[in-house]
């Protein structure tokens, strides 16, 4: 039943409360890993009295991060890292049902964006959860008041981590930072099964391309973009791979992929993926050499991927709607160039994100680094801090055991031949 007290807010719409809670339900059962954290959190409640501000995708796996925060005494506050990928009826669900502050409305521009930053801020929490820095960086800024109280934050993207450490090396960064993004179980999870797949729904949801016999340039070899890579050959795809670090680019070619510069990839892909967590990737150079019908998606983060501006300049007029989320470019030769989703991450904002049972490893994973913040706070200095690798371990050890898996335990003789110095 909806509570009787409203929370401060700004979402579309509340009476879309009961889709919203009926979406989290489902979710839910797909994530026992986070609902075993959840119930260890409702009988310990570790986090009493904590306030916790997320600025993160407002999706229904989401909300039950959130959830498993309230279980353990949090008082989480949430707006939305994409406007694209914000579910307004989770949005609404949360604020009814849970009374959880929550700002974040589909589409919202880049006022209510920052809008929306600045209310988590003035509640001056004492944990943060990113999906990019903007929170961090802007608690941050907001000076001495805000960021003197702050235990400390997460971080669930390359490209926030980026952000961080530059602030760190800066001597800006006041507080300890989790790296959730470097854990082992996120990035095999999340960003290489989970991307993987998301975002070439986002793409077929969106064009309705035939995957098999294009050709499918990926842009960036990480983690992510190994998992795009991978899906796209099984589904049919010739990959080339695009990379700026030789170590990768080795490893793609051993994988069998085709490795080449991507002004000569251009000239040859049809679809284009780019996943760097970079700036103009692809760009009016590129757009010069590309196919008639080229299509091209971002499955990084943030929308300067791609670069707009210079698509914008070369192309005749305005983009075509051609489909709700193709904008179509045409260019004085009169080829047409195609950008899914307005350049912004196509597997939220054409599809759902990842699945529910990836977000269930990187949610507990960010609900364990929360309560290790504030139960040990005194073990992290200020800077970008890796989590810890009994937390990774146990997260793991936990989705083994949801997926009904057993493993090998080293006996007491492997275990001393392990920390031996000894060659035999």
């Amino acid at each position: 039943m909806p509570r009787t007290s409203i929370p401060p807010h700004e979402v579309a719409d509340l009476s879309l409360a009961p889709e919203g809670a009926a979406r989290i339900a489902w979710a839910a059962e797909q994530m026992p890993v986070l609902a075993q954290v959840a119930q260890r959190f409702a009988s310990e409640r570790p986090l009493e009295g904590i306030g916790v501000a997320a600025c993160l995708h407002v999706t229904a796996e989401t909300a039950n991060l959130v959830l498993a925060l309230i279980a353990g005494g949090a008082r989480p506050a949430l707006c939305s890292a994409n406007p694209l990928s914000a579910q307004d009826d989770v949005a609404a669900a949360l604020v009814l049902e849970s009374e959880v502050e929550v700002r974040a409305v589909h589409g919202e521009d880049l006022d209510s964006y920052a809008r929306h930053l600045q209310a988590l801020i003035a509640g001056r929490p004492r944990v943060t959860i990113d999906d990019g820095a903007d929170l961090l960086v802007a608690a941050h800024a907001a000076g001495p008041s805000v960021v003197d109280g702050l235990i400390g934050g997460t971080e669930e993207t390359t490209t926030g981590l980026v952000r961080l450490r530059r602030l760190e090396r800066e001597g800006g960064l006041r507080c300890p930072v989790l790296a959730v993004n470097e854990a082992r179980t996120e990035r095999a999870l999340n960003d290489r099964h989970g991307t993987g797949q998301s975002a070439l729904d986002g793409i077929i949801r969106a064009s309705n391309v035939l995957l098999a016999g294009n050709n499918v340039v990926v842009l960036g070899y990480g983690w992510a973009g190994q998992g795009v890579a991978e899906r796209a050959r099984g589904a049919g795809a010739a990959v080339i791979v695009c990379e700026v670090d030789p170590l990768r680019a080795l490893e793609a070619r051993m994988a069998g992929y085709e490795v080449m510069p991507a002004l000569e990839a251009a000239e040859r892909g049809d679809i284009f993926v780019t996943v760097t967590g970079s700036r103009r990737v692809l760009r009016g150079e590129h757009f010069e050499r590309m196919k008639d019908g080229a299509l091209m998606a971002n499955a990084g983060h943030f929308d300067v991927e791609v670069d707009l501006d210079e698509l914008r300049g070369l192309a005749i007029g305005p983009p075509a709607a051609v489909r709700p989320l193709v904008e179509q470019y045409v260019l004085p030769d009169g080829r047409r160039l195609n950008l899914l989703a307005r350049g912004r991450v196509v597997n939220l904002a054409a599809a759902e994100g990842h699945p529910a049972a990836v977000m269930d490893v990187s949610f507990a994973l960010q609900a364990l680094c929360v309560e290790e913040l504030v139960r040990r706070r005194e073990r992290y200095p200020p800077g970008v801090q890796p989590v810890p690798v009994e937390i990774d371990r146990e997260v793991g050890r936990l989705k083994l055991a949801a997926l009904g898996v057993r493993i090998d335990t080293p006996t007491p003789e492997q275990e001393s031949y392990r920390e031996s110095w000894g060659l035999a």
